[in-house]
């Protein structure tokens, strides 16, 4: 007898792994209407086939390192481009770190899914590998800082976000951004996942980098390109894999969307990777080229384990000849993953509806911030550079993913990818770049939420959305944002300070108002739960007592700090307009 998918389901939700992860059907109080077990299946596969991209994309760009390969540089090859020995073990570093990519993918994102019950995967992120690569290690090991100082940097840094997340303080850094600032990041989120849907390296070609414009159209084949690194004007858009791409992975995946046909966007991707494996077509992958010749042969293995030799476990402890090297490089990674990782953890959590409008704050945020740390230092030990939470994980939460079962799912397929690295890592960039770009457009709806009517808070979140895509990062997008709001916001207090009150923008009132008080207090739960003495203060209150832990955290604080007598409402959190005049609620 044939067993339907409403059963299957329905059987799964009744279980203890639905109520684990709080399917729709489980009975759990804190069930998350609309999840399915299947639907979360189907959901982690399309973003690990969003994300595949990164096996090959980061094992190229570290390989670039040169790893802890020795450059013996000579005055006529400074860079090792034409030592045969340096070539050949970058060549095994680089599936090396194909492995390591997969398998600290495959470990982080399993135990995202697991404690945090998030749908969002984690992986080596891009930009910091870039900045790892060629700004700290440099080009063949050219830079101030040897790869395993680097690795070492790393390694600490894991640690110290490890003790930051167990004390509340990452946590009380997302809430305390600002609501518009925070609205942008999802928007701006969007822009740059467009961006990179748009790009020749991660996306269709459809732009380039250029000297006269900071963007010019592409969309020319491999050979189209001039002297001058960009398409001729009669190759421009004449490129059949974008073309393919466009249509096959993006039009074709919008039509199959809106006739709700389930796995829409996995569909869409495999057929135009499979359109695009065939060595005689104008839009192969693997052209007959020396490169294409090696992409070719790695993918003809199908099943390949690789051991990883030469990357594993290489940190050097000894940092006394490197001390400034290793302090900048700590110091970078820090804030530039701190910002990167709660802008998108934030945006993640508010594409899939699990954000709580009254503390800013999302469900599971203390576990998803330690396991994101601890991945790591783990990945570290791998040869990785730091890993993050993926953007791409849109691609998941727009096939209809909600709980942790997506990530699970998604960490599985990396497993798997361990085995068929040359299948996985042979997806080709235009297969995925019309999904970005879709999941993109799932998250302009913020843009409406912001208050535009106050420049106070407006300016500073268009700031924050247009810096994200144009400068390819989501930390500098926050940084520009946090600093032009602190600038605006704190003038306007000074002056209306100085003036005794009579000099105030004359719609004032429509500001969002904001307080590092915020609901729900600084500390986690679990510290205000140990603070008031209970013993089992891992566990928190049973179901209708969720308000305790928000006053314990208050109660704990307020005996440290005298609570202001104008502390924000949750009509701040809200992004409601308030009037100034009007009496405000106090939070403690």
């Amino acid at each position: 007898m044939m067993i339907s998918v409403q059963t299957i389901n329905r059987a799964v939700a009744r279980s203890a792994v639905g109520r684990w992860f709080k399917l729709d059907g489980s009975g759990h109080p804190k069930e998350r209407k609309g999840s399915l077990f299947l639907t979360e299946i189907r959901a982690g596969i399309a973003a690990f086939f969003a994300m595949a991209y990164i096996l090959a994309v980061n094992a190229s760009i570290l390989t670039d390192s040169g790893g802890p390969c020795v450059c013996e540089r000579t005055a006529d090859d400074p860079l090792c481009n034409m030592d045969d020995s340096y070539l050949l073990c970058l060549a095994e570093v680089k599936r090396d770190l194909v492995t390591a990519t997969a398998a600290i993918a495959a470990i982080s994102s399993f135990c995202m899914g697991v404690f945090s019950n998030l749908p969002v995967s984690l992986a080596p992120g891009l930009g910091l590998n870039a900045y790892f690569a060629y700004n700290v290690v440099g080009f063949h090991g050219s830079g101030n800082t040897p790869y395993a100082i680097a690795l070492t940097a790393t390694f600490v840094e894991g640690f110290v976000f490890f003790g930051l997340a167990v004390l509340g303080l990452r946590q009380w850094l997302a809430r305390a951004i600002p609501q518009s600032i925070k609205l942008a990041t999802s928007v701006g989120i969007g822009l740059f996942l467009t961006i990179i849907g748009f790009t020749y390296s991660e996306g269709l070609g459809i732009l380039q980098g250029a000297q006269s414009t900071p963007l010019v159209l592409a969309g020319c084949p491999q050979t189209g390109f001039g002297d001058d690194g960009l398409c001729t004007e009669a190759t421009k858009m004449r490129n059949p894999a974008m073309w393919v791409g466009i249509f096959a992975g993006g039009v074709l995946t919008v039509m199959l969307m809106l006739y709700r046909v389930k796995a829409a966007i996995i569909a869409g991707i495999l057929l135009v990777s499979i359109a695009s494996w065939p060595r005689t077509t104008a839009l192969t992958y693997f052209p007959y080229t020396p490169v294409g010749d090696d992409a070719f042969d790695f993918f003809r293995k199908v099943v390949d384990f690789h051991r990883i030799s030469k990357t594993l476990t290489v940190q050097e402890w000894d940092i006394s000849q490197h001390g400034s090297q290793f302090g900048l490089a700590l110091i970078t990674f820090l804030y530039v993953d701190i910002l990167d990782t709660t802008g998108t953890l934030y945006a993640m959590a508010r594409l899939a509806n699990v954000v709580d409008p009254e503390t800013g704050d999302f469900e599971g945020s203390t576990a998803a911030y330690m396991v994101d740390a601890l991945s790591i230092s783990i990945g570290s030990l791998f040869g990785c550079s730091p890993v993050t939470a993926f953007i791409e994980s849109g691609a998941g939460i727009a096939e209809g993913g909600r709980t942790g079962l997506t990530a699970v799912t998604t960490g599985l397929c990396f497993f798997v990818s361990v085995f068929f690295a040359p299948i996985f890592a042979s997806i080709p960039p235009w297969a995925t770049g019309s999904v970005l770009v879709l999941v993109g457009s799932m998250m302009m709806p913020a843009a409406a939420d912001i208050n535009w009517r106050y420049l106070g808070d407006a300016v500073p979140a268009f700031v924050t959305i247009v810096v994200m895509p144009f400068t390819y990062s989501i930390s500098y997008g926050l940084i520009a944002g946090i600093l032009l709001y602190i600038l605006i916001n704190v003038s306007v207090w000074l002056i209306g300070l100085a003036s005794g009150g009579r000099l105030v923008p004359h719609n004032k009132a429509d500001k969002d108002p904001w307080s590092w008080r915020i609901p729900g207090g600084v500390l986690p739960p679990w510290m205000a739960r140990a603070a008031r003495g209970k013993r089992d203060f891992w566990e928190p209150y049973p179901v209708g007592h969720e308000q305790q832990d928000e006053e314990e955290a208050r109660a704990v604080e307020s005996e440290s700090v005298r609570p202001d007598e104008k502390g924000s409402s949750s009509a701040s959190i809200q992004g409601r307009p308030t009037d100034a005049s009007a009496p405000v609620e106090k939070l403690a």
